[in-house]
Protein backbone atom coordinates (compact mmCIF):
# COMPACT_ATOMS: atom_id res chain seq x y z
CA UNK A 1 0.00 0.00 0.00
CA UNK A 2 1.10 3.55 -0.61
CA UNK A 3 1.42 5.99 2.25
CA UNK A 4 -1.31 8.13 0.64
CA UNK A 5 -3.99 5.56 1.51
CA UNK A 6 -6.89 6.89 3.55
CA UNK A 7 -8.51 4.89 6.33
CA UNK A 8 -11.86 3.20 5.77
CA UNK A 9 -14.77 5.59 6.01
CA UNK A 10 -17.42 3.25 7.33
CA UNK A 11 -18.22 2.20 10.91
CA UNK A 12 -15.33 0.61 12.78
CA UNK A 13 -15.66 -2.90 14.16
CA UNK A 14 -14.06 -3.90 17.43
CA UNK A 15 -11.53 -6.13 15.65
CA UNK A 16 -10.24 -3.16 13.62
CA UNK A 17 -9.21 -1.16 16.68
CA UNK A 18 -5.91 -1.83 18.39
CA UNK A 19 -6.18 -0.23 21.81
CA UNK A 20 -3.63 0.45 24.48
CA UNK A 21 -4.77 -1.40 27.66
CA UNK A 22 -5.11 1.93 29.45
CA UNK A 23 -7.99 2.85 27.13
CA UNK A 24 -9.82 -0.50 26.93
CA UNK A 25 -12.78 0.94 28.87
CA UNK A 26 -13.42 3.48 26.11
CA UNK A 27 -14.73 0.75 23.83
CA UNK A 28 -18.13 -0.81 24.51
CA UNK A 29 -18.38 -4.22 22.90
CA UNK A 30 -21.15 -4.79 20.40
CA UNK A 31 -21.67 -1.17 19.37
CA UNK A 32 -20.42 0.69 16.31
CA UNK A 33 -18.23 3.76 16.38
CA UNK A 34 -19.83 6.68 14.58
CA UNK A 35 -17.81 7.64 11.53
CA UNK A 36 -18.69 11.31 11.96
CA UNK A 37 -20.16 13.47 14.66
CA UNK A 38 -21.21 17.07 15.01
CA UNK A 39 -18.75 19.45 16.56
CA UNK A 40 -21.39 21.61 18.18
CA UNK A 41 -24.60 20.38 19.64
CA UNK A 42 -27.40 22.43 21.10
CA UNK A 43 -29.35 20.61 23.78
CA UNK A 44 -31.69 22.47 26.14
CA UNK A 45 -29.94 25.76 25.47
CA UNK A 46 -26.43 24.36 25.93
CA UNK A 47 -23.83 24.63 23.17
CA UNK A 48 -21.42 21.71 23.36
CA UNK A 49 -18.12 22.62 21.72
CA UNK A 50 -15.75 19.77 20.94
CA UNK A 51 -12.20 20.65 20.07
CA UNK A 52 -8.68 19.55 20.94
CA UNK A 53 -5.05 20.70 20.96
CA UNK A 54 -2.13 18.78 19.47
CA UNK A 55 1.31 20.09 20.45
CA UNK A 56 4.69 19.04 19.03
CA UNK A 57 6.87 18.82 22.14
CA UNK A 58 9.98 17.20 20.66
CA UNK A 59 11.57 16.69 17.25
CA UNK A 60 12.49 18.90 14.28
CA UNK A 61 9.15 20.76 14.43
CA UNK A 62 9.05 21.25 18.21
CA UNK A 63 6.90 24.21 19.20
CA UNK A 64 4.19 23.69 16.61
CA UNK A 65 0.67 23.59 18.00
CA UNK A 66 -2.78 23.08 16.49
CA UNK A 67 -6.12 23.80 18.15
CA UNK A 68 -8.95 22.40 16.04
CA UNK A 69 -12.67 21.65 16.13
CA UNK A 70 -12.62 19.51 12.96
CA UNK A 71 -13.88 15.95 13.14
CA UNK A 72 -10.75 14.76 11.33
CA UNK A 73 -7.26 16.18 11.88
CA UNK A 74 -4.52 15.10 9.49
CA UNK A 75 -0.87 15.00 10.52
CA UNK A 76 2.10 14.55 8.18
CA UNK A 77 4.85 16.15 6.12
CA UNK A 78 2.69 17.27 3.18
CA UNK A 79 1.47 20.87 3.21
CA UNK A 80 -2.16 19.74 2.78
CA UNK A 81 -2.23 18.32 6.32
CA UNK A 82 -3.77 20.21 9.22
CA UNK A 83 -0.61 19.82 11.30
CA UNK A 84 2.37 19.96 8.92
CA UNK A 85 5.61 18.33 10.11
CA UNK A 86 7.61 20.08 7.39
CA UNK A 87 11.05 19.59 8.98
CA UNK A 88 10.61 15.95 9.97
CA UNK A 89 12.31 13.83 7.29
CA UNK A 90 11.05 10.62 8.90
CA UNK A 91 7.37 11.61 8.83
CA UNK A 92 5.25 10.28 5.95
CA UNK A 93 3.43 12.70 3.69
CA UNK A 94 0.17 11.65 5.33
CA UNK A 95 1.24 10.00 8.55
CA UNK A 96 -1.79 9.73 10.82
CA UNK A 97 -5.19 11.19 11.63
CA UNK A 98 -7.21 11.96 14.74
CA UNK A 99 -10.93 11.24 14.32
CA UNK A 100 -13.59 12.57 16.64
CA UNK A 101 -16.24 9.93 17.42
CA UNK A 102 -19.11 9.61 19.86
CA UNK A 103 -16.85 7.63 22.20
CA UNK A 104 -13.88 9.95 22.07
CA UNK A 105 -10.88 10.76 19.88
CA UNK A 106 -9.48 7.96 17.74
CA UNK A 107 -5.89 7.93 16.44
CA UNK A 108 -5.54 6.23 13.03
CA UNK A 109 -2.26 5.37 11.29
CA UNK A 110 -2.37 6.10 7.53
CA UNK A 111 -0.11 3.18 6.55
CA UNK A 112 2.90 5.36 7.35
CA UNK A 113 6.42 4.19 6.54
CA UNK A 114 7.73 4.22 10.12
CA UNK A 115 4.42 3.65 11.88
CA UNK A 116 2.51 5.62 14.50
CA UNK A 117 3.21 5.01 18.18
CA UNK A 118 0.90 5.73 21.10
CA UNK A 119 2.60 5.69 24.51
CA UNK A 120 5.47 3.76 22.90
CA UNK A 121 3.28 1.10 21.27
CA UNK A 122 2.81 0.85 17.51
CA UNK A 123 -0.88 1.06 16.66
CA UNK A 124 -3.22 0.97 13.69
CA UNK A 125 -6.18 2.52 15.52
CA UNK A 126 -6.41 3.45 19.17
CA UNK A 127 -8.37 5.81 21.37
CA UNK A 128 -6.65 8.81 22.89
CA UNK A 129 -6.89 10.12 26.43
CA UNK A 130 -5.97 13.52 27.86
CA UNK A 131 -2.18 13.86 27.78
CA UNK A 132 -1.62 10.98 25.35
CA UNK A 133 1.85 10.97 23.74
CA UNK A 134 2.01 10.24 20.00
CA UNK A 135 5.16 9.45 18.03
CA UNK A 136 5.14 10.24 14.28
CA UNK A 137 8.51 10.04 12.51
CA UNK A 138 10.99 11.87 14.76
CA UNK A 139 8.26 14.03 16.30
CA UNK A 140 6.63 13.61 19.69
CA UNK A 141 3.15 15.06 20.02
CA UNK A 142 0.87 15.52 23.02
CA UNK A 143 -2.90 15.36 22.68
CA UNK A 144 -5.18 17.49 24.88
CA UNK A 145 -8.99 17.50 24.60
CA UNK A 146 -10.58 20.94 25.10
CA UNK A 147 -14.29 20.14 25.10
CA UNK A 148 -16.49 22.72 26.80
CA UNK A 149 -20.16 23.62 27.28
CA UNK A 150 -21.50 27.12 26.70
CA UNK A 151 -24.96 28.17 27.80
CA UNK A 152 -26.95 29.77 24.96
CA UNK A 153 -29.47 32.23 26.36
CA UNK A 154 -32.20 34.03 24.38
CA UNK A 155 -30.76 37.29 23.13
CA UNK A 156 -32.00 40.49 24.78
CA UNK A 157 -32.06 42.31 21.45
CA UNK A 158 -35.13 41.84 19.27
CA UNK A 159 -33.40 42.64 15.97
CA UNK A 160 -30.36 41.17 14.29
CA UNK A 161 -29.02 41.61 10.79
CA UNK A 162 -32.30 42.63 9.18
CA UNK A 163 -34.32 40.10 11.19
CA UNK A 164 -36.98 41.04 13.75
CA UNK A 165 -37.89 38.68 16.56
CA UNK A 166 -39.82 39.55 19.70
CA UNK A 167 -40.64 35.86 20.15
CA UNK A 168 -38.61 33.58 22.39
CA UNK A 169 -37.92 31.26 19.42
CA UNK A 170 -36.23 33.98 17.37
CA UNK A 171 -34.33 35.48 20.30
CA UNK A 172 -32.91 32.00 20.91
CA UNK A 173 -31.82 31.91 17.27
CA UNK A 174 -30.21 35.35 17.69
CA UNK A 175 -28.36 34.14 20.78
CA UNK A 176 -27.12 31.09 18.93
CA UNK A 177 -25.97 33.14 15.94
CA UNK A 178 -23.90 35.40 18.20
CA UNK A 179 -22.28 32.39 19.90
CA UNK A 180 -21.31 30.51 16.75
CA UNK A 181 -20.44 33.40 14.42
CA UNK A 182 -16.85 33.79 15.76
CA UNK A 183 -16.30 30.01 15.55
CA UNK A 184 -15.01 29.22 12.08
CA UNK A 185 -17.19 26.14 11.60
CA UNK A 186 -19.73 25.07 8.95
CA UNK A 187 -23.42 25.62 9.68
CA UNK A 188 -26.57 24.15 8.15
CA UNK A 189 -29.62 26.43 8.32
CA UNK A 190 -32.95 24.67 7.93
CA UNK A 191 -36.43 26.09 7.63
CA UNK A 192 -39.39 26.50 5.35
CA UNK A 193 -39.24 28.67 2.25
CA UNK A 194 -39.29 32.35 3.18
CA UNK A 195 -38.15 32.03 6.80
CA UNK A 196 -34.99 34.10 6.25
CA UNK A 197 -32.21 31.55 5.91
CA UNK A 198 -30.02 33.89 3.86
CA UNK A 199 -30.44 36.64 6.47
CA UNK A 200 -29.17 34.22 9.12
CA UNK A 201 -26.17 33.36 6.94
CA UNK A 202 -25.37 37.04 6.36
CA UNK A 203 -25.63 37.74 10.10
CA UNK A 204 -23.18 34.92 10.87
CA UNK A 205 -20.76 36.30 8.27
CA UNK A 206 -21.03 39.88 9.52
CA UNK A 207 -20.37 38.81 13.11
CA UNK A 208 -17.37 36.67 12.19
CA UNK A 209 -13.70 37.47 11.66
CA UNK A 210 -14.34 37.08 7.91
CA UNK A 211 -16.72 40.07 7.77
CA UNK A 212 -14.36 42.14 5.60
CA UNK A 213 -14.00 39.38 3.00
CA UNK A 214 -16.50 38.27 0.31
CA UNK A 215 -19.89 36.76 1.08
CA UNK A 216 -20.79 34.66 -1.97
CA UNK A 217 -24.28 33.20 -2.48
CA UNK A 218 -24.89 30.18 -4.72
CA UNK A 219 -28.42 28.83 -5.15
CA UNK A 220 -27.90 25.14 -5.89
CA UNK A 221 -31.53 24.73 -6.94
CA UNK A 222 -31.55 27.60 -9.44
CA UNK A 223 -28.60 26.55 -11.58
CA UNK A 224 -29.05 24.12 -14.50
CA UNK A 225 -27.54 20.69 -13.66
CA UNK A 226 -25.05 20.99 -16.51
CA UNK A 227 -23.56 24.19 -15.05
CA UNK A 228 -23.58 23.59 -11.31
CA UNK A 229 -20.07 22.05 -11.18
CA UNK A 230 -18.61 25.00 -13.08
CA UNK A 231 -20.48 27.48 -10.85
CA UNK A 232 -19.10 25.80 -7.73
CA UNK A 233 -15.52 25.05 -8.75
CA UNK A 234 -14.89 27.21 -11.83
CA UNK A 235 -13.69 26.11 -15.26
CA UNK A 236 -10.76 26.48 -17.63
CA UNK A 237 -10.97 27.86 -21.13
CA UNK A 238 -12.31 25.27 -23.56
CA UNK A 239 -13.58 22.97 -20.79
CA UNK A 240 -16.97 22.81 -22.51
CA UNK A 241 -18.91 24.51 -25.27
CA UNK A 242 -19.18 28.19 -24.44
CA UNK A 243 -16.21 28.25 -22.05
CA UNK A 244 -14.35 30.97 -24.00
CA UNK A 245 -12.30 32.03 -20.97
CA UNK A 246 -11.19 30.65 -17.63
CA UNK A 247 -13.50 31.56 -14.77
CA UNK A 248 -13.22 31.11 -10.99
CA UNK A 249 -16.11 29.39 -9.26
CA UNK A 250 -17.99 30.37 -6.13
CA UNK A 251 -15.45 28.76 -3.79
CA UNK A 252 -12.56 30.71 -5.29
CA UNK A 253 -14.51 33.96 -5.23
CA UNK A 254 -15.38 33.36 -1.57
CA UNK A 255 -11.85 32.44 -0.49
CA UNK A 256 -10.99 34.27 2.70
CA UNK A 257 -14.69 34.87 3.34
CA UNK A 258 -17.92 32.90 3.42
CA UNK A 259 -19.80 30.87 0.83
CA UNK A 260 -23.54 30.41 1.30
CA UNK A 261 -24.90 27.33 -0.47
CA UNK A 262 -28.65 27.90 -0.70
CA UNK A 263 -30.94 24.91 -1.27
CA UNK A 264 -28.08 22.48 -0.70
CA UNK A 265 -30.53 19.56 -0.80
CA UNK A 266 -30.92 20.13 -4.55
CA UNK A 267 -27.22 19.48 -5.24
CA UNK A 268 -26.64 16.62 -7.66
CA UNK A 269 -25.63 13.41 -5.88
CA UNK A 270 -22.60 12.87 -8.13
CA UNK A 271 -21.22 16.30 -7.15
CA UNK A 272 -21.51 15.70 -3.43
CA UNK A 273 -18.18 13.78 -3.15
CA UNK A 274 -16.40 16.65 -4.93
CA UNK A 275 -17.88 19.15 -2.49
CA UNK A 276 -16.80 16.92 0.40
CA UNK A 277 -13.21 16.87 -0.88
CA UNK A 278 -13.12 20.66 -1.01
CA UNK A 279 -14.41 20.84 2.56
CA UNK A 280 -11.87 18.32 3.83
CA UNK A 281 -8.78 19.34 1.85
CA UNK A 282 -9.37 23.02 1.07
CA UNK A 283 -8.44 22.24 -2.54
CA UNK A 284 -10.37 21.99 -5.80
CA UNK A 285 -9.87 21.42 -9.49
CA UNK A 286 -11.63 23.61 -11.99
CA UNK A 287 -13.66 21.84 -14.66
CA UNK A 288 -11.21 21.00 -17.44
CA UNK A 289 -8.21 21.81 -15.24
CA UNK A 290 -5.36 19.67 -13.88
CA UNK A 291 -3.82 21.81 -11.15
CA UNK A 292 -5.15 22.07 -7.61
CA UNK A 293 -6.37 25.43 -6.36
CA UNK A 294 -6.22 26.20 -2.63
CA UNK A 295 -9.33 27.83 -1.16
CA UNK A 296 -10.26 28.97 2.33
CA UNK A 297 -13.97 29.68 2.72
CA UNK A 298 -16.34 29.13 5.61
CA UNK A 299 -19.33 27.14 4.37
CA UNK A 300 -22.88 27.99 5.41
CA UNK A 301 -25.64 25.94 3.80
CA UNK A 302 -29.42 26.23 3.76
CA UNK A 303 -32.21 23.86 2.85
CA UNK A 304 -35.92 23.39 3.37
CA UNK A 305 -35.39 19.62 3.23
CA UNK A 306 -34.76 17.30 6.19
CA UNK A 307 -31.23 16.32 5.20
CA UNK A 308 -30.86 13.75 7.96
CA UNK A 309 -33.85 11.85 6.55
CA UNK A 310 -32.43 12.35 3.05
CA UNK A 311 -29.23 10.60 4.17
CA UNK A 312 -31.23 7.70 5.56
CA UNK A 313 -33.05 7.39 2.25
CA UNK A 314 -29.83 7.54 0.24
CA UNK A 315 -30.62 10.87 -1.45
CA UNK A 316 -27.85 12.77 0.36
CA UNK A 317 -24.40 11.58 1.38
CA UNK A 318 -24.12 10.96 5.09
CA UNK A 319 -20.44 11.93 5.28
CA UNK A 320 -21.15 15.26 3.56
CA UNK A 321 -24.11 15.94 5.86
CA UNK A 322 -22.06 15.44 9.01
CA UNK A 323 -19.13 17.40 7.59
CA UNK A 324 -21.41 20.37 6.91
CA UNK A 325 -23.77 20.07 9.85
CA UNK A 326 -21.23 21.00 12.49
CA UNK A 327 -24.12 22.95 13.92
CA UNK A 328 -27.70 23.05 12.74
CA UNK A 329 -30.00 26.06 13.08
CA UNK A 330 -33.70 25.34 12.70
CA UNK A 331 -35.69 28.47 11.87
CA UNK A 332 -39.32 28.59 13.07
CA UNK A 333 -42.08 29.32 10.58
CA UNK A 334 -43.92 32.63 10.91
CA UNK A 335 -47.13 30.86 11.96
CA UNK A 336 -45.19 29.49 14.95
CA UNK A 337 -44.36 33.03 16.10
CA UNK A 338 -47.42 35.19 15.31
CA UNK A 339 -46.31 37.79 17.86
CA UNK A 340 -43.54 38.77 15.41
CA UNK A 341 -45.87 39.65 12.51
CA UNK A 342 -46.73 43.21 13.53
CA UNK A 343 -43.21 44.14 14.76
CA UNK A 344 -41.82 43.05 11.38
CA UNK A 345 -44.38 45.20 9.56
CA UNK A 346 -43.92 48.17 11.88
CA UNK A 347 -40.15 48.12 11.42
CA UNK A 348 -40.57 48.35 7.66
CA UNK A 349 -43.18 51.11 7.95
CA UNK A 350 -40.78 53.08 10.15
CA UNK A 351 -37.94 52.81 7.66
CA UNK A 352 -36.99 56.29 6.36
CA UNK A 353 -37.02 55.07 2.76
CA UNK A 354 -40.54 53.67 3.17
CA UNK A 355 -41.74 56.90 4.79
CA UNK A 356 -40.17 58.99 2.01
CA UNK A 357 -41.89 56.92 -0.67
CA UNK A 358 -45.28 56.22 0.90
CA UNK A 359 -45.62 58.52 3.88
CA UNK A 360 -46.33 57.43 7.43
CA UNK A 361 -48.65 54.44 7.68
CA UNK A 362 -50.27 52.45 10.47
CA UNK A 363 -52.66 49.53 10.65
CA UNK A 364 -56.12 49.74 12.19
CA UNK A 365 -56.77 47.28 15.05
CA UNK A 366 -58.97 45.13 12.77
CA UNK A 367 -56.29 44.94 10.06
CA UNK A 368 -53.56 44.23 12.62
CA UNK A 369 -55.59 41.42 14.16
CA UNK A 370 -56.24 39.80 10.78
CA UNK A 371 -52.60 40.02 9.75
CA UNK A 372 -51.51 38.39 13.01
CA UNK A 373 -54.04 35.57 12.62
CA UNK A 374 -53.16 34.70 9.02
CA UNK A 375 -50.97 31.51 8.86
CA UNK A 376 -48.47 32.92 6.32
CA UNK A 377 -47.57 29.75 4.39
CA UNK A 378 -44.90 31.76 2.56
CA UNK A 379 -43.51 33.04 5.87
CA UNK A 380 -41.69 36.38 6.09
CA UNK A 381 -41.21 36.56 2.32
CA UNK A 382 -44.96 36.38 1.77
CA UNK A 383 -45.54 38.92 4.56
CA UNK A 384 -43.21 41.46 2.94
CA UNK A 385 -44.76 40.91 -0.47
CA UNK A 386 -48.22 41.55 0.99
CA UNK A 387 -46.93 44.73 2.59
CA UNK A 388 -45.49 45.88 -0.76
CA UNK A 389 -48.88 45.24 -2.36
CA UNK A 390 -50.66 47.19 0.40
CA UNK A 391 -48.30 50.16 0.15
CA UNK A 392 -48.69 50.29 -3.62
CA UNK A 393 -52.45 50.81 -3.39
CA UNK A 394 -53.00 52.41 0.03
CA UNK A 395 -53.63 56.17 -0.08
CA UNK A 396 -54.49 57.17 3.48
CA UNK A 397 -52.43 57.11 6.63
CA UNK A 398 -54.43 54.22 8.09
CA UNK A 399 -54.44 50.77 6.51
CA UNK A 400 -57.79 49.12 7.13
CA UNK A 401 -59.04 45.55 6.76
CA UNK A 402 -60.53 46.34 3.33
CA UNK A 403 -57.08 47.17 1.94
CA UNK A 404 -55.62 43.75 2.73
CA UNK A 405 -55.41 41.15 -0.05
CA UNK A 406 -58.52 39.00 -0.40
CA UNK A 407 -56.80 35.80 0.76
CA UNK A 408 -55.67 37.53 3.98
CA UNK A 409 -59.07 39.12 4.64
CA UNK A 410 -60.82 35.79 4.18
CA UNK A 411 -58.41 33.83 6.31
CA UNK A 412 -59.04 33.31 10.02
CA UNK A 413 -56.55 31.76 12.38
CA UNK A 414 -58.57 28.64 13.15
CA UNK A 415 -59.35 27.72 9.53
CA UNK A 416 -57.81 24.27 8.99
CA UNK A 417 -55.29 23.75 6.22
CA UNK A 418 -56.38 21.37 3.49
CA UNK A 419 -54.16 18.30 3.41
CA UNK A 420 -54.34 14.49 3.24
CA UNK A 421 -53.76 13.18 6.74
CA UNK A 422 -53.24 9.65 5.38
CA UNK A 423 -49.91 10.72 3.89
CA UNK A 424 -46.67 10.90 5.83
CA UNK A 425 -45.92 14.25 7.48
CA UNK A 426 -43.10 14.93 5.02
CA UNK A 427 -45.16 14.22 1.90
CA UNK A 428 -48.22 16.15 3.16
CA UNK A 429 -46.01 19.14 4.02
CA UNK A 430 -44.33 19.06 0.61
CA UNK A 431 -47.72 19.00 -1.12
CA UNK A 432 -48.84 22.07 0.84
CA UNK A 433 -45.64 23.91 0.00
CA UNK A 434 -45.98 23.00 -3.67
CA UNK A 435 -49.54 24.34 -3.75
CA UNK A 436 -48.34 27.57 -2.17
CA UNK A 437 -45.41 27.89 -4.58
CA UNK A 438 -47.65 27.34 -7.59
CA UNK A 439 -50.31 29.82 -6.44
CA UNK A 440 -47.80 32.41 -5.29
CA UNK A 441 -45.74 32.27 -8.46
CA UNK A 442 -48.84 32.40 -10.66
CA UNK A 443 -50.07 35.56 -8.95
CA UNK A 444 -46.65 37.28 -9.00
CA UNK A 445 -46.09 36.54 -12.69
CA UNK A 446 -49.60 37.66 -13.58
CA UNK A 447 -49.10 40.92 -11.69
CA UNK A 448 -45.74 41.44 -13.42
CA UNK A 449 -47.04 40.53 -16.89
CA UNK A 450 -44.72 37.54 -16.96
CA UNK A 451 -41.56 39.63 -16.63
CA UNK A 452 -38.97 37.55 -14.81
CA UNK A 453 -36.79 40.46 -13.66
CA UNK A 454 -39.76 42.36 -12.22
CA UNK A 455 -41.14 39.24 -10.52
CA UNK A 456 -37.72 38.60 -9.00
CA UNK A 457 -37.58 42.13 -7.60
CA UNK A 458 -41.09 41.95 -6.11
CA UNK A 459 -40.72 38.47 -4.64
CA UNK A 460 -37.17 38.75 -3.35
CA UNK A 461 -36.29 35.55 -5.22
CA UNK A 462 -33.38 35.15 -7.61
CA UNK A 463 -34.56 35.23 -11.23
CA UNK A 464 -33.11 31.73 -11.76
CA UNK A 465 -35.22 30.46 -8.86
CA UNK A 466 -38.33 31.93 -10.49
CA UNK A 467 -37.39 30.33 -13.80
CA UNK A 468 -36.86 26.96 -12.10
CA UNK A 469 -40.17 27.11 -10.22
CA UNK A 470 -41.98 28.32 -13.31
CA UNK A 471 -40.65 25.36 -15.28
CA UNK A 472 -41.63 23.05 -12.45
CA UNK A 473 -45.24 24.25 -12.57
CA UNK A 474 -45.32 24.55 -16.37
CA UNK A 475 -45.34 28.33 -16.36
CA UNK A 476 -41.84 28.68 -17.74
CA UNK A 477 -42.10 28.78 -21.51
CA UNK A 478 -44.57 31.61 -21.75
CA UNK A 479 -43.35 33.58 -18.73
CA UNK A 480 -39.62 33.21 -19.37
CA UNK A 481 -39.87 34.53 -22.92
CA UNK A 482 -41.75 37.66 -21.95
CA UNK A 483 -39.07 40.21 -21.07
Amino acid sequence: MSEERKPPQGPLDQEEISTNPAWENLYDSGEEVANATRTLRVESGTLKLRRCRISVVAGPDAGLELVSDQERIRIGAHRANDLVLSQDRAASRQHCEVHRTDRGYLLVDLDSTNGTLLEGRRIERAYLAAGSTIRAGLSTLVFTPMDQEVRVEPDREEQLGGMVGHSLQMRRVFGLIKKIAPMDVPVVIQGETGTGKELVARAIHELSARRGAPFVVLDCGAIPPSLIESELFGHERGAFTGAVASRPGAFERASGGTIFLDELGELRFDLQPKLLRVLENGELRRVGGNSLVRVDARVLAATHRDLLKETQGGQFREDLYFRLSVINIQLPSLRERPEDVLPILERTLADPETIAQHGRKRFTPAAAERLASYPWPGNVRELMNVLSHILAFSEGEEIDLSELPARVRAQVKDTPLSFNEHLSFKVAKEQLLERFEREYLTQVLNRCQGKIAKAAKESGLHRKTIERLARKYQLATRAAKRK
